[in-house]
């Protein structure tokens, strides 16, 4: 059998996924081969190497037609490399975390179908809450912040996904709980602006930069989850 199947720098498993007799796609393959339609838009997440990024043509399938079986390459990872896949920073504020809220929050983008890169429960110390918050740094509220988010213990999240950051601050509602539409985290859980349980990125690049400053090399994972065929086809 030829495997011509190469993905970065190590080759994969062979495997037929739900999504290999889609949209017709055989008439892109030479006959014989099943193969998966990959659509003309680009919006799949980015996929390490996975078991499921091949589409391999059987044996007997080959041998009925008289042909040798071959394998077909399916790269969902190159295709979601051409749109934006961001990253963003999501914490639950102390007061969330005092609250017993943490679960619920994670289960809102869990349910979203974003990549969890990270998490961890973490003290915050001064240095990192001002220079998180460097750009509020002249507002006369900037002390009280900085006391508000070192006072006990947060939550660190990294999330990644297509056009992560705008849905993640549609899922947190607007700063102000009062004016948060009902079913965000921040129109359901808070009350007031100064306690409003939740923080989230608002720019890929401070997504990036968020992230950088609370997670350490080594603290973000790379996987795959199994559901990723039926959250984007």
């Amino acid at each position: 059998m030829d495997a011509l199947a190469v993905l970065g720098r190590s080759p994969c498993a062979l495997s037929e996924t739900p999504l290999s007799r889609t949209h017709g796609a055989a008439s892109s393959f030479p006959r014989g081969a099943q193969s998966l339609a990959l659509p003309s838009h680009r919006h799949l997440a980015a996929l390490p190497p996975s078991p499921f990024l091949f589409i391999y043509s059987g044996p007997d399938r080959a041998k009925s037609r008289g042909r040798r079986a071959r394998t077909r390459i399916f790269l969902p990872h190159l295709v979601a490399a051409m749109e934006e896949v961001e990253e963003t920073y999501i914490m639950v504020k102390p007061d969330g975390v005092q609250r017993g809220l943490v679960g619920e929050i994670i289960s809102r983008f869990e349910k979203k179908g974003f990549l969890l890169k990270g998490l961890k429960l973490f003290q915050c110390p001064k240095e990192l809450a001002e220079e998180h918050y460097k750009d509020l740094k002249g507002k006369p509220f900037f002390p009280k912040l900085i006391d508000y988010v070192t006072s006990g213990p947060v939550v660190c999240m990294a999330w990644e996904g297509v056009g992560v950051v705008a849905s993640a601050r549609k899922l947190i509602g607007a700063t102000n709980p009062l004016q948060a539409e009902p079913g965000t985290i921040r129109g359901d859980l808070a009350v007031q602006m100064g306690r409003n349980v939740v923080h989230g990125s608002d720019s890929p690049e401070n997504g990036k930069r968020e992230i950088a400053l609370w997670f350490k090399e080594g603290e973000l994972c790379s996987w795959v989850p199994i559901q990723a065929p039926w959250l984007r086809e």
